[in-house]
């Protein structure tokens, strides 16, 4: 089974991993070839039409404009085809869309797995629903889902207008403020594939990615199970003083930490961060000098970001760092 990868800048619209990008990247290869054959054979028709029209003089007789002269009726046949040709072709492209729109709507959608997605200026907030309140949970910037089970993404906005796009899985989707959209979808290969926003939504745009991971789907629900568990309290000293500096600072008043005093909602929940692949929604990689990095002046990697620096000295940087580390 093929396996993807999460790298660099890259996505592949035309590499699909279910089947909803199968069906764009079907309507694509129809639509590009014959939108191209139809442009060279135009450039073509132009060139010959410029070469074979007369050059006029002083001496030159006028035009002969008898509306049945032989040279008129051979080019109202001429535009006669090419209306034909150009009709039959938009009506082919049109059909073709039009069955591709269809098969985008024929996804079965039993035992879906059901998200909602809220897009912030310049993150992604992600809660897993659950017909039981307490399997709820939320994660940020990084959405897994089963390998073979569709999933139903309802998708809001926190402040401007965002586009969510996963281009090996499905094609963009607008997220208005005020509007609830939905998207649905299904990763038929195991792997981590990017999602962008697909529309500009201010200063730090480009920089405002998620990763759909897909799992076997008995690893799915062990990831599930381990984000619905509360942080872990710290063992070592180093990361239990971490602890009572994010608790007493301001960090608190943005973040949550479930099972902490920790409640806010303005920013990620780090119950889990440390199991993340990325920070900043995907600007760096989640390292331990990267997170210090970012605690310490998040304006230097993300300028315009909404989270202030936090000017710590050397010690207590690393011990609070020691402390998230401990969050997976």
């Amino acid at each position: 089974m093929m396996t993807a990868t999460f790298a660099g800048a890259l996505h592949d619209a035309l590499s699909p991993a279910g089947p909803q990008a199968g069906h764009i990247a079907q309507l694509w290869w129809i639509l590009v070839p014959v939108c191209a054959a139809v442009f060279v054979v135009v450039i073509i028709a132009a060139l010959w039409a410029l070469g074979r029209a007369p050059r006029a003089g002083a001496d030159t007789p006028p035009e002969d404009t008898e509306p049945e002269s032989p040279r008129e009726k051979r080019l109202v046949g001429r535009v006669g085809v090419a209306v034909a040709l150009s009709s039959m072709l938009l009506v082919g492209l049109l059909g073709a869309s039009i069955y591709a729109d269809r098969a985008l709507a024929r996804l079965p959608m039993q035992d879906a797995v059901n998200l909602r997605v809220v897009a912030h200026q310049w993150w992604w907030e992600v809660t897993y629903d659950d017909a039981e309140p307490g399997r709820v949970f939320s994660t940020a910037n990084e959405i897994h889902v089963p390998v073979g089970r569709p999933v139903i993404a309802t998708l809001q906005s926190d402040d401007v207008i965002h586009s969510f796009w996963v281009p090996s899985l499905h094609g963009k989707k607008d997220l208005i403020p005020g509007r609830t959209a939905t998207i649905r979808f299904r990763a038929d290969a195991p792997g981590r594939y990017k999602g962008i926003c697909a529309e500009f939504c201010g200063w730090q745009h480009a920089h405002m990615y998620f990763e759909v991971v897909a799992d076997a789907p008995a690893d799915f629900e062990a990831w599930a199970d381990a984000q619905r568990k509360p942080a872990s309290e710290p063992a070592d000293a180093d990361a239990k003083h971490g602890q009572d500096l994010f608790m007493s600072g301001t960090c608190m008043m943005c973040h949550a930490v479930q099972g902490t005093t920790a409640n806010g909602r303005t920013a990620p929940d780090l119950t889990h961060v440390a199991s993340r692949s990325k920070l900043a929604a995907g600007t760096i990689d989640n390292t331990p000098a990267n997170l210090a990095a970012w605690i310490a002046d998040p304006q230097k990697l993300k300028p315009g970001v909404n989270m202030p620096a936090h000017p710590i000295d050397g010690a207590d940087l690393r011990d609070l760092v020691a402390y998230l580390e401990t969050l997976k």
